[in-house]
């Protein structure tokens, strides 16, 4: 599948890598297999660079629009139980 990440140009390089990493960890729980606890990591480090709101749910929406994938409900879902493996239906 091709889309485009949403990313702020005045983020950094660094920044835009770790925004790119949170949601290959969320392709990754839709796709085939993720860590809990590492979505949660990454869901964190996604925190420090946008760390409002309203921001955090326009960059999902985009995400969502572009990719099919709701990195909202896959993050409460890991928040629930972090130190369980999931598996997306796809890779069963």
């Amino acid at each position: 599948m091709e889309y485009q990440y949403p990313i702020d140009l005045d983020w950094s390089n660094e920044e835009m890598m770790q925004v790119v990493s949170f949601f290959n960890v969320i392709e990754a729980y839709y796709e085939s297999s993720t860590e809990g606890e590492q979505l949660l990591k990454r869901y964190k480090q996604f925190k420090q660079i946008v760390p409002g709101k309203a921001e955090e749910k326009q960059i999902f929406n985009e995400f969502e629009k572009s990719s099919g994938y709701s990195s909202y409900h896959a993050v409460k879902a890991v928040q629930k139980s972090p130190d369980q493996k999931y598996f997306s239906a796809k890779s069963k």
